[in-house]
């Protein structure tokens, strides 16, 4: 009877624990999304890299998380950036050094190669 007791005050233990790393990583999630639209950069993935149990202050007993996100400025070249989280609050974000992105000013294509161009060098009318 005491063996069930504790085995189902276990369950309940690690159930709630799972909760809260389901929603850590649903924050840490819409955190890099908000951080990556303010950069300017397109976020490409995020995965929890480490996660371990922790005493914090006012927080109790709560996990301690550190997130990998990766974006990229240009929709080619990729970057790794980190989120640190205690509990549901995001202690630290760090940035490499990535290029200012570009891909907002980029140039129109021509159609110099294959593209059709302007609508006055179009003869196949199939352009515009």
């Amino acid at each position: 009877m005491m063996s069930d007791l504790l085995l189902i005050i276990a369950l309940i233990v690690v159930a709630a624990f799972f909760w809260q790393l389901r929603q850590m990583a649903e924050l840490s999630r819409i955190f890099a999304e908000k951080e990556c639209c303010r950069q300017k950069v397109q976020l490409l993935a995020i995965a929890m890299e480490t996660a371990r149990p922790s005493l914090g202050g006012t927080t109790g007993i709560c996990w301690k998380a550190k997130y990998l996100f990766e974006f990229s400025t240009d929709g080619i070249n990729q970057y790794r950036g980190h989120i640190w989280m205690l509990g549901k609050k995001i202690q630290k974000i760090e940035w490499p050094i990535f290029p200012e992105p570009e891909w907002q000013e980029a140039p129109m294509a021509k159609g110099k190669f294959g593209g059709c161009g302007s609508q006055s060098s179009c003869s196949s009318g199939k352009c515009h």
